[in-house]
């Protein structure tokens, strides 16, 4: 259904949709929030077409991003010393790179995405 331009075209979009919200969220980003958030973002493009309730492409949407999110920030966080964000004074939290109220929040921001999409599609 996407070609590769448009796959392309769809990362990029996210990529900078998602560093300008972490920007207006908590006042800055980090280039590797551009790649998560890309890859996030073409996730949910690829979800919208499927023949599921949108609640449920929602809770997929904001599911794959919490593992997204947790696996980077294993890498970035744990591995690489990066300290691009630390969730270990947040409720509910896993190793301090992923916590519930977030995923709460992916679900919400999914849901929304999912509906734009829809419209413009």
């Amino acid at each position: 259904m996407f070609s590769i331009k448009s796959n392309l075209f769809l990362f990029m979009l996210g990529a900078t949709l998602y560093c300008l919200l972490e920007i207006m969220w908590r006042g800055y980003s980090h280039i590797s929030m551009f790649f998560v958030g890309g890859l996030c973002f073409l996730i949910l493009c690829k979800l919208s077409p499927l023949e599921l309730s949108l609640p449920l492409k929602a809770f997929i949407g904001c599911s794959l991003i919490t593992v997204i999110e947790f696996t980077s920030g294993l890498l970035l966080n744990r591995v690489l010393k990066l300290n691009v964000w630390d969730y270990s004074s947040s409720p509910l939290n896993l190793l301090g790179q992923i916590c519930l109220p977030y995923t709460a929040c992916w679900f919400i921001l999914s849901f929304l995405i999912l509906v734009i999409i829809k419209k413009l599609a």
